[in-house]
């Protein structure tokens, strides 16, 4: 098994929650060296919040593991110029606070830069770096309605809430591992870091990509509800199934919809999948003759885009999901157990992401210090100052 292709890369993450915390996941799970710096007084927010898993939050546990905890306080005096010194020694720092308090703390790019004209840094964000609503507070719910994808979800009535973060993970952790793994890129030909502006609001708004193609050929506005992908196509929607739960039909090329209309023996639906929404009503009491697990046994036999739906905890024990191994333990001896939690979706052949457990708050301040050339004595005067907690 070969060495994995971030290794020896280091990566200071002092960001909190989500987005940022997800995104260091991804590049410790790729063999980046992750130490995660947290204010001694409690360190990330997500250590405390319900369901606890023991001493410390299974939220925690699930985006933590492979990587190291720092504990160092930058509001003290001394926080901010151990944090420049520390730069030296990285190649990257993510960070997750408002726009403006890197700079305030005199630890933003410019004064990272000096220190390490190497280093890139990537700040994640609701809106941006600039802009009338930088300064504004946020969550995913914000984002998404900003971007327009909370108004395309959901019934025609009203928009529903997505069910997931999609603005943290796919608008902020995804484009803060590309722009990171980009300006890497760059800088190995410059030899000049770069930073990283990710706005999530704007990432959420990507995802919006193909649909605005399509709203902007026709010249009228996406239509929640009305759209292809959002409910308004018989051929890709959820129906309910005999005796209960859902069935997911996603059979947009028609040489899909046919083989679907053709094995539930109405090969003359195939003809009305464009007209107007289609063959909706058929197609509902179709579903509503067999099981879910019927239609499960329907979709190994047939190429035509049917899944069932599953829910709670039925993704674990899927068969595909078992032989690809989706789903991790992490042996936690602090916790006294084996944690669970998601593989990294980013495979390489024939390499192992590695499984170690999420640090307790701050086990490894004197280790990364000393990596960092702080000598014991220093680290000394900053435990003392009460820097380090």
């Amino acid at each position: 098994m070969g060495a994995l292709p971030l290794q020896g890369l280091r990566v200071l993450d002092l960001s909190r929650l989500l987005p940022g915390p997800y995104a260091s996941l991804v590049l410790a799970d790729l063999g980046a060296d992750v130490v995660k710096l947290e204010d001694p007084a409690g360190g990330d927010y997500l250590r405390w919040m319900p369901p606890m898993a023991g001493e410390q939050s299974g939220w925690f546990h699930a985006l933590n593991r492979n990587k190291r905890s720092l504990a160092l306080d930058l509001r003290r005096p001394e926080g901010p110029a151990v944090l420049l010194r520390l730069a030296r020694r990285f190649d990257v720092v993510v960070e997750s606070f408002r726009p403006g308090v890197m700079d305030r703390l005199g630890v933003g790019y410019q004064a990272l830069s000096r220190e390490n004209l190497r280093i890139v840094l990537c700040s994640i964000s609701g809106y941006g770096q600039d802009g009338p609503y930088r300064d504004r507070a946020g969550h995913d719910i914000d984002y998404v309605a900003l971007a327009g994808v909370l108004g395309v979800n959901g019934p025609a009535e009203r928009p529903v809430p997505l069910g997931v973060q999609v603005a943290d993970v796919a608008g902020g952790s995804w484009p803060a591992v590309a722009g990171i793994l980009a300006a890497l890129l760059g800088r190995a030909a410059t030899g000049r870091g770069a930073h990283v502006d990710i706005a999530m609001a704007e990432g959420a708004l990507a995802m919006l990509a193909l649909q605005q193609g399509a709203a902007n050929a026709r010249g009228t506005p996406l239509r929640r509800g009305g759209e292809q992908l959002n409910g308004g196509s018989a051929c890709y929607a959820v129906y309910r199934a005999k005796g209960g739960g859902f069935v997911a039909l996603g059979a947009l090329e028609p040489r899909f919809f046919r083989t679907f209309c053709e094995a539930v023996g109405r090969p003359e639906l195939a003809e009305r999948q464009f007209d107007g929404d289609g063959p909706r009503a058929e197609i509902e009491a179709i579903f509503a003759s067999r099981t879910r697990a019927e239609w499960g046994e329907f979709a190994s036999r047939h190429e035509a885009c049917v899944m069932p739906v599953l829910e709670g905890d039925e993704p674990r024990g899927d068969p595909q999901m078992v032989h690809r191994r989706s789903f991790v333990e992490v042996e936690t001896p602090w916790e006294g157990r084996a944690m669970p939690g998601l593989a990294s979706p980013v495979r390489l052949r024939g390499l192992e992401a590695p499984l170690r457990p999420a640090p307790r708050l701050g086990a490894d301040t004197d280790e990364v210090l000393s990596e960092s050339g702080f000598d014991a004595s220093e680290v000394a005067a900053l435990r003392g100052a009460g820097a380090l907690g």
